[in-house]
Parts: C-alpha cells; structure tokens; sequence
C-alpha cells in the first residue's frame, strides 16, 4: 500500500510542478506579446484553473505585477512588432537625408525664383518707361 501512495504523491507532484512551468511559460509568451495579463487569459492560454493561480504565491505575484502596469502604462505593442535600435537608426539616418535633399531642393527653387521674379520686373521696367525718341521734332 505505502509503494502505491508513494507512486501517486511523485505523479500529483510531477503534475504539479509540470502545470506550474506550463502557467509560467504562458505568462511569459503572454508579456512578450503584449497581450492582457489577468487570472482569466493565463488560466485560459495555459489549461490551468484560476485557482492554482490564485493559490501559487509567485504565479500570482507575478500575475498582480504585469496586470498592474499594463494599467498604469501605456498599451504595449507584440515584440515582434516593436522597432529594434538598428532599425531606428536607419530611419533616422534615413529622414535626416531626406530633410538634407529637401533642403537643397528648396534653396535651388528659392533661387530660381527669385531669378524669374527678377527678370519679370526688369520687363515690366522696361515695358512701362518712358520712349526716349531721339528723333527731331518739327
């Protein structure tokens, strides 16, 4: 009899244990795509029951500290879709080229202008002075 409740308490403590690493990996898959952690979406994504939950002090530290600053934060995006520091920085080396060319485009517009402008009213200057007739008068 004593073999048979060995074999059993090392089979419940087995599944114990086995259902715990289960709870705490989903929580971890949870965080990392930053999806709402509470009792309710761990227990359903792991197959475990709130209770266990409730019941296990770390998994429900653990729960209670992601659960709260997700309320205080801002929403987290998925990692996956989060932009990596290298990708930043070739955006940013990206847009302060562009600014760069846009700048030198808008100087060389400016000056285009303001040779157009110029020759505008050089003949309008001239379209508008008076004839100097150098012809005699009778």
């Amino acid at each position: 009899m004593t073999t048979d409740r060995t074999h059993l308490h090392a089979a419940t403590l087995h599944r114990a244990t086995d259902t715990r690493a289960r709870a705490r990996a989903t929580l971890r898959r949870l965080n990392q795509q930053g999806a709402t952690i509470n009792y309710v979406t761990v227990a359903e994504a792991a197959g475990v029951s709130r209770s266990l939950l409730y019941r296990d002090p770390e998994l429900r530290a653990e729960i209670n500290r992601l659960r709260n600053r997700a309320l205080t934060a801002t929403p987290r995006q998925p990692a996956a879709e989060r932009m990596s520091q290298a990708s930043r920085d070739e955006l940013h080396a990206t847009l302060r080229h562009q600014v760069t060319e846009l700048r030198r485009e808008n100087q060389a517009l400016r000056t285009r202008l303001a040779a157009t402008l110029g020759e505008q009213r050089g003949q309008i200057h001239q379209s508008h002075s008076p004839v100097n007739d150098m012809s005699p008068t009778t």
